[in-house]
């Protein structure tokens, strides 16, 4: 029996910038579907996209400071601010998000089953939906996120997210632009929020549409996006990519010198210099990297013990030994997050966390 959603706790938050053809559909529809709580944050539009939302129900709120136009990171984090629900369900207003999914979307949270849902458009997409350069460029970037941050979330670019309190306080959100999809992932993995991802219906954007989306400018965005919050999360491939990268140029460049030296009696004292000073950099990069992963693997295990005493003092019961020594065996294990897909539970990369339990 599928848990019932209580529309009452659920506020849908829409970032809009020129979506004048679209939201008084997306909103109507929510509104239709039982959705009163519509919050819709305007980046300014000046084709009238305001008073449509407004007439259709939602309560609109123009996006304040230099986030305004399409910046849409910063709507979503004034949103999130704004909203006191219990719930937040996000999506885009340009009508390719249907809120017939939202009953799908809102099911694992008010099943206790996860804190942060995202819908998978690559489930059912209808034709031409995304370009085949878009295409392309979001396989990059979810087999990125799966290689730097260890978790296959299927479509970590999806603008339909669903969100509890508890998880957006937990996360950190500092991006302004398109980047925020990538951001609000990580930072789950980070915080070992749970997450699910459930199958959802990706619609062709209405023709008189236009898409904010620049694919080489904010692809390129995300990217940076994905790599620069390794530092905090995967430390080891961040300063460890680069220490490759600068000790492989070193050896290159201390080859060429020694062909020269040894084929044609031509010495090369300077290049040799810089190959010996890009092979110690890229070393010491790798020992620093190496170095904070541990860091980052003890600072997890931590938080993740505090964590439990915490819970186990709200519940009333007595922490559990394991809280202070790390002994019993539910202690050992990953430290990522609880994760997985609707469509499949045997995925690899799922890892379901062991409540202790105290012996008489």
């Amino acid at each position: 029996m599928r848990p019932m959603v209580d529309h009452e706790q659920v506020c849908v938050l829409i970032p809009t910038y020129d979506e004048a053809e679209t939201i008084g559909d997306v909103v109507s529809s929510f509104r239709e579907q039982g959705f009163e709580n519509v919050l819709v944050v305007d980046g300014d539009s000046n084709d009238g996209t305001q008073e449509i939302a407004r007439d259709a129900g939602a309560r609109v709120v123009q996006q304040s400071g230099q986030g305004q136009g399409n910046m849409k990171g910063q709507a979503v984090r004034e949103g999130l601010q704004i909203s006191d629900a219990p719930v937040v369900l996000m999506l885009d207003g340009d009508w390719t998000y249907r809120a017939e999914d939202a009953e799908a979307m809102l099911e694992p949270i008010f099943s206790g089953q996860a804190d942060h849902v995202i819908g998978n458009r690559f489930a059912d997409m209808e034709p031409g939906a995304v370009t085949r350069l878009n295409t392309v460029g979001n396989r990059v970037i979810n087999r990125g996120f799966r290689l730097i941050h260890g978790h296959d979330y299927v479509d970590i670019l999806s603008g339909y997210r669903a969100l509890t309190r508890e998880a957006i306080e937990r996360v950190s959100l500092t991006e302004d632009g398109f980047g925020i999809e990538t951001e609000l992932a990580v930072e789950c993995v980070k915080h070992n929020v749970r997450t699910e991802v459930v199958p959802i219906r990706y619609r062709n954007r209405p023709d008189d549409s236009e898409t904010n989306l620049h694919p080489f400018k904010d692809g390129a965005i995300i990217i940076l996006t994905l790599y620069r919050m390794a530092k905090t999360n995967n430390p080891l491939f961040y300063f460890g990519s680069v220490g490759i990268a600068s000790t492989l140029a070193g050896v290159g460049l201390g080859a060429y010198v020694a062909y020269e030296w040894i084929v044609r009696s031509i010495s090369h004292e300077v290049i040799a210099v810089v190959g010996s000073f890009a092979i110690l950099f890229g070393v010491q990069l790798l020992m620093f990297g190496v170095l904070s992963d541990m860091m980052v693997t003890v600072n997890r295990e931590q938080t993740r013990r505090l964590e439990e005493l915490a819970e186990r003092l709200s519940e009333g019961g007595p922490p559990s030994r394991s809280s202070f020594d790390g002994g019993g065996s539910s202690d050992t294990g990953s430290d990522r997050p609880n994760s997985r897909t609707v469509e499949s539970t045997s995925d690899p990369g799922v890892v379901e966390a062991a409540d202790s339990t105290d012996e008489d």
